[in-house]
């Protein structure tokens, strides 16, 4: 089971992100980003219990839609195994975890 939430400019995911559930989660990103007045987003993993490459894949789309939105996205309590794959995949730098 996993659950994305957008309150007060933190977007909260939790549970596994797979390919099985990263689809919706990305629908429900992108409408949560679209309603959401703050421009400046975190979103924490901290909740992710697991992941795949499709939950590094979902936070890329989060942070396209954001620069689309003009919003400012950071990533925060990104799981160990999500920055070991970002690395494998040269992509740490991109999701670079807020300081």
């Amino acid at each position: 089971m996993s659950s994305l939430e957008l309150v007060g400019g933190v977007m909260r995911l939790a549970g596994e992100l797979d390919h099985a559930t990263v689809g919706s989660l990305r629908q429900q990103a992108a409408r949560l980003l679209r309603a959401e007045s703050a421009r400046d987003v975190i979103v924490d993993c901290s909740g992710v219990t697991r992941s795949n490459s499709a939950g590094l894949a979902l936070l890329l789309a989060i942070l396209r839609d954001g620069a689309v939105l003009d919003k400012t996205i950071s990533i925060s309590h990104l799981p160990a195994e999500m920055q070991q794959m970002a690395r494998v995949c040269e992509l740490a730098a991109i999701l670079q975890p807020a300081s």
